[in-house]
């Protein structure tokens, strides 16, 4: 005799069914697969990619298991690493013809070996950690002092123009390490520059001691400012690990601060070692130019003539050619601070951008000159630049300025 209603009795059963669907993945283990990432911001995976990746392999006679498209890769499964190996160079050929150029990231992974109709339902295997799964582990140390004595150098710009503006006369402005020295003539005008530093920057403190007939001014960061810039370095390096580690296709990478400076990265399943070092380790430069608008320069877009003298062709987002100045306005050494968001008025993406003060100089005299043209900023690693956009100058612009319009969201 049931103690219980007959619908209890069937709950239990469709939820140790369901259960049992779901745990089904982890029985199966995984198998080698190659992975076909964007390695250029201007890149885009899509069905394209998925074909060509088919069509590579198609001609070096290899049948893949699976292939799949998701969001950031096109994942191909294979039924032995010997397969798995020569399907890595089948693809290598085609997507990357010049290795000093790699348009796409093609790396050596794992995918789990469930049947198809198991995927389709989304049922997935749990993740391992390196302790059963294997995998790569780097331990990253950040440059803390390379981070304050790169803030101490824009301060020292910024001091320079501040006492100028409030006219401060000085014997010289140095930067000794990373604190910054200030010589004056007498005790009035170092009273006058105390003042400028306690009201313009909250970040410094300043001590005093005569130097002769001179007195000497030392501004050094205050202990809280030079933590919040070690976490602020810490953070930035975190997001850009991310960011490159997304180019693995790693499902669930560790990446944690160990200490105060340095970052540990765990990728559980990922066989290609040296294309995770070289991914990881790779070093990035930022330029700002402008934009050649001259009639030569349309052409050279369209391809109908001849890239002008004293400018360059580079590929936009999306695959389209932009003709830009030789003549560097900025770099990425000038940049302070880069912060993202939204517009409030048009919601679309932005970033706030901070300069240091010769950088602001720059900005300023360029942006008047040049209203309502176009700047490209360009992304350099390994000796080859993309833009990653070209808005239009708007408005003057000073230290801090924002960018915004055609930009993607990662």
């Amino acid at each position: 005799m049931n103690r219980y209603p007959v619908w209890k009795y069937a709950v239990i059963l469709v939820a140790l069914v369901v259960g049992v669907l779901y745990t089904l993945p982890n029985f199966f283990g995984e198998a080698p697969a190659v992975q076909v990432s964007a390695g250029k911001s201007t890149v885009k995976i899509d069905a394209t990619t998925q074909a060509r990746v088919e069509q590579a392999l198609s001609a070096a006679g290899i049948k893949p298991e699976l292939l799949s498209l998701d969001a950031n890769s096109v994942k191909a499964r294979f039924d032995s690493t010997d397969t798995q190996l020569k399907a890595k160079d089948a693809i290598q050929r085609t997507l990357v013809p010049d290795p000093n150029d790699p348009a796409y990231v093609v790396a050596l992974n794992l995918l789990s070996d469930s049947p198809a109709w198991l995927s389709a339902i989304r049922a997935a295997p749990m993740y391992l950690g390196l302790d059963l799964r294997g995998g790569v582990h780097f331990m990253l140390q950040v440059d803390m002092q390379a981070a304050l004595t790169k803030r101490a150098e824009a301060l020292t710009g910024d001091l320079r123009s501040q006492l100028r503006e409030a006219g401060v006369r000085h014997g010289g402005i140095n930067r000794n390490g990373q604190s910054i020295e200030i010589r004056l003539r007498d005790s009035q005008t170092l009273a006058a520059a105390i003042r400028v530093v306690q009201d313009q920057f909250p970040d410094l403190q300043t001590t005093d001691a005569p130097d002769g007939t001179e007195y000497r001014l030392t501004a050094t960061l205050r202990t809280e400012a030079a933590r919040r810039i070690q976490d602020q370095a810490l953070k930035q390096n975190m997001v850009t690990l991310h960011n490159r580690i997304n180019e693995l296709g790693v499902a669930e990478p560790v990446i944690q601060q160990q200490g105060l400076d340095r970052i540990v990265v765990q990728l559980p399943g990922v066989q290609d070692t040296a294309k995770a070092k070289d991914i990881l380790g790779r070093t990035a430069t930022l330029e700002m130019r402008l934009v050649d608008e001259s009639s030569e320069a349309r052409a050279a877009e369209l391809g109908t003539g001849p890239v002008p003298f004293g400018s360059e062709r580079y590929i936009e987002k999306g695959g389209r050619p932009v003709i830009v100045k030789k003549q560097v306005i900025l770099t990425g050494d000038s940049l302070t601070d880069a912060q993202p968001g939204f517009d409030q008025q048009t919601q679309q993406p932005k970033v706030d951008l901070t300069v240091d003060a010769k950088g602001g100089r720059i900005m300023r005299d360029v942006s008047r000159e040049n209203l309502k043209k176009r700047m490209a900023i360009l992304l350099f690693e390994k000796g080859k630049g993309e833009v990653l956009t070209a808005p239009v100058i708007q408005g003057e612009l000073g230290n801090r300025f924002q960018i915004s319009g055609s930009m993607t969201v990662n």
